[in-house]
């Protein structure tokens, strides 16, 4: 049997664990939004058109920010046509689909508030440009007394929405996205965008777009290129990752690593920028599109015809990828210190841990588990680790640890969550923690995701098929803590202070 070992110490603090870690994303695209979130003629739809049933999953999910309306659509959006009582339909180039406005900004911010999550706004710096991006700003954030805060009273919005995060566009290094920029035309407009929407609320936290993925040919050169442009003038660049199975399990169960490097690349161009301007201010990132996506089974729309709310990209996740998907997760609370945003893409059906049937149910898919998991539990402070073990080598990333773990422990309570995944395609891994330093400890919950068949998947059919199960976990003996992964499983074991009893306590 494989082993490994880690150390807790409260005092190996890496950063305050952020709400905003747990990010998710609507698009106008596919069926996230209409017969996703927003589906008035469902039974479970409440008056304004929200699905409740989408609802409460989404607050099971643990859900701490929302990105929207894109994406690529958000490159062709006015976002006038979603406001109001006269709602124009519209062709939507980046997915060829027809958009009826139904669902818009206000429609948006009442569903954020009912299900309890921070909105992000993306502007169109495709097709439009400073002054667009002011309107929506003045709309979405002055009190009143302008044309367009009025225009928001008027229509039964007489609350400011108080949007902080906004994000400067989207994907503009790629030449797919409508609107498409170089580096240097970019950084320009989103500096002088940023400047133009400061003088407006000089409270919002603006997104400048790193690459739409490490693979970029442009990549490096272009977070250089727009960071040198609009350093001073913006608060977190981008990143977007997507990763699939392709015939290699080991290889998507090592992606997390590739997440990791990508997330140093951009951090170390970043802070040579700082350098290069001679900047006391740190960047952070926001990695605001990342999960596992079957991208080479998705042939593109550029010859579909257009059509309102089409099936598109509803991958069925399995147990695999929800091990992957809790391997992401660790490396983004290992590196909370920079990554200050991370949005998992989508939300409702679209590449989304929620699937959902037009006037049917919704079920959580295999990779719904993780995030929710970490969501409830990772709290307080992240810990660095630091575990020893074997290493696998893979097709993809080449060596990589067989066990992969983060902590977290919340220094009021004491509480402290350690998360952890076997990579090993066949073999179990005992895992030997030193929690010495945390005191007296016991352990008040472990649960596992793990199975015979890597591939099970949850669907219509049998929506509980993979679910996360109690881990047997002895209590910590001699400050050390003993658990065993099963081969290709993620986990997560949460430990506590012991209860001191008052002497009413026991008297009851």
């Amino acid at each position: 049997m494989l082993s490994a070992s880690l150390t807790l110490d409260p005092a190996f603090r890496v950063a305050p664990v952020g709400r905003r870690l747990f990010g998710s994303f609507v698009e106008h695209m596919g069926r996230c939004v209409y017969s996703g979130i927003y589906d008035p003629g469902h039974p479970a739809a409440d008056g304004r058109g929200f699905r409740g049933d989408v609802l409460e999953l989404v607050r099971e999910l643990g859900v701490g920010v929302v990105r929207y309306p894109g994406g690529n659509f958000v490159s062709g959006y006015r976002w006038e046509d979603g406001v109001g009582p006269d709602r124009p339909t519209r062709l939507d180039l980046a997915w060829r689909q027809v958009e009826p406005n139904t669902f818009g900004l206000g429609e948006f911010m009442a569903w954020t508030r009912a299900a309890g999550v921070e909105p992000m706004l993306a502007v169109n710096l495709g097709t439009r440009g400073i002054q667009e991006a002011c309107d929506l700003l003045e709309y979405a954030n002055h009190p009143g007394g302008s044309y367009w805060s009025d225009l928001r009273v008027r229509h039964g919005d007489a609350e400011p929405y108080g949007i902080k995060l906004w994000c400067l566009g989207n994907e503009v290094d790629g030449p797919w996205q409508i609107g498409h920029k170089s580096a240097a035309e970019y950084g320009r407009l989103a500096a002088e965008t940023a400047k133009a929407m400061r003088a407006l609320d000089p409270d919002v936290e603006l997104v400048l777009c790193g690459s739409s993925g490490a693979g970029m040919p442009t990549f490096g050169a272009w977070e250089a290129t727009v960071l040198e442009a609009a350093y001073d003038a913006v608060d977190h660049i981008s990143l977007h990752a997507y990763y699939e199975e392709q015939g290699d399990l080991a290889s998507l169960l090592a992606s997390p690593a590739a997440m990791d490097r990508f997330i140093a690349d951009v951090v170390a161009t970043a802070d040579h920028v700082r350098a290069k301007l001679g900047r006391s201010k740190r960047i952070t990132l926001s990695f605001d599109e990342w999960n596992v996506w079957n991208m080479s089974r998705f042939a593109g729309r550029t010859q579909a015809p257009f059509e309102h709310a089409p099936e598109l990209i509803e991958d069925t996740y399995t147990l695999a990828d929800a091990v992957a998907v809790g391997g992401y997760l660790i490396t983004l609370l290992r590196n909370a210190d920079r990554v200050a945003i991370a949005c998992q893409a989508q939300l409702v059906n679209v590449i989304a841990p929620i699937r959902t049937d037009p006037g049917g149910p919704a079920w959580r898919q295999t990779i719904f588990h993780p995030f929710a998991l970490t969501a409830r539990h990772a709290r307080g402070e992240v810990l660095r680790v630091e575990p020893t073990g074997p290493v696998l080598n893979t097709a993809a990333h080449g060596e990589v640890p067989a066990l992969d773990a983060v902590a977290t422990h919340d220094p009021e309570t004491g509480a402290v969550s350690l998360f952890a995944v076997n990579r090993h395609l066949t073999e179990p891994l005992t895992l030997h923690a030193d929690v010495r330093a945390l005191g007296e400890i016991r352990r008040t919950g472990a649960q596992i995701i793990a199975g015979p068949d890597p591939h099970a998947v949850n669907d219509r059919a049998n929506p509980d098929r993979v679910l996360p199960r109690p881990l047997e976990v002895p209590p910590p003996e001699d400050g050390r803590l003993t658990l065993t992964l099963p081969p290709v499983s993620w986990g997560v074991v949460t430990l506590a202070r012991p209860r001191v009893l008052s002497m009413d306590t026991v008297a009851r």
